[in-house]
């Protein structure tokens, strides 16, 4: 058996453009795969079979479907068709990444499949090829593939290796809400473009702005998204909005200052998630 990890991501900067003629919205983000956090990686495991099947489970599994929508499904087949025939496997996919979050938990399976089928069945497929494959799935698949740092362009999916830098700490927030991504983009019509400028140049090694242009459209689809903000903010965190949410990162200057933050916001409000990066 073979397993692959598929970690969650953190969006440090998401500007967004502008609408484009296609419908999707022009976006320039710098992202951060988030490794070493294993109660917030999902795992996705493989076996050759006689035909192929996908089972779901873990802490935040239930709900999912396991069938041809299920974006593992659709990695595997974009390999199935790549390679010219079936690729029978027996398929499990642990769940811990919350759905609807914005940590692109979809996505990270999505592209774990991909490196994992490659490597089960020898196909040898190139990272520019399997990269092509992402970005037929979905906007953040590729930025998993590369790992680290990236730089996003387009929709997202044109996506470029950036050099390593560091995360100051960080208390990821997640109160259990679900926040649909194709409702925050649409509710940018009413609620505008905030920042309609790209990302300035960047001295070396520097951090990129903390910055979601999507904050004010996600809170107009869920206004208790701004009760958390409130409550990181009382905690004294800096927090961003995960993607559409509705998770938030908070940066503190200490880890220190984080943990005394995650001490105070559970005892606030236990009934939330919280995980130290």
């Amino acid at each position: 058996m073979a397993t692959v990890d598929c970690p969650p991501k953190l969006n440090r900067f998401l500007a967004v453009l502008g609408r484009r003629a296609d419908g999707f919205h022009e976006l320039e983000l710098v992202t951060t795969v988030l490794m070493g956090v294993p109660e917030l990686t999902d795992t996705l495991s493989a076996e050759a079979a006689e035909e192929l099947s996908l089972t779901i489970g873990g802490p935040t599994g239930e709900g999912l479907v396991a069938d041809d929508s299920n974006l593992v499904l659709k990695a595997w087949h974009l390999l199935e068709e790549a390679a010219g025939r079936p690729l029978p496997a027996a398929l499990h996919l642990e769940k811990r990444i919350p759905h609807g979050a914005g940590l692109g938990g979809g996505s990270s399976d999505a592209a774990g499949a991909l490196r994992l089928g490659n490597v089960l069945f020898g196909l040898d497929l190139p990272d520019d090829q399997l990269l092509r494959m992402a970005a037929r799935l979905g906007s953040d698949v590729p930025l998993f593939l590369l790992g680290g740092t990236t730089l996003g362009l387009g929709r997202g999916e044109r996506v470029f290796p950036l050099r390593p830098l560091p995360l100051e700490p960080i208390l990821l927030v997640h109160p259990g809400l679900h926040v649909g991504t194709p409702a925050v983009y649409r509710a940018l019509q009413y609620v505008g473009y905030p920042f309609p400028e790209a990302l300035a140049s960047q001295p070396p090694g520097a951090a990129p702005p903390w910055r979601n242009d999507l904050t004010g459209a996600a809170i107009w689809v869920c206004p208790l998204l701004a009760e958390v903000r409130e409550a990181i903010l009382e905690a004294d965190g800096d927090p961003l909005l995960c993607g559409s949410g509705s998770c938030w990162a908070a940066r503190f200057a200490t880890p220190a200052d984080r943990d005394a933050a995650a001490a105070k916001l559970r005892i606030s409000h236990p009934e939330w998630s919280l995980w130290a990066v």
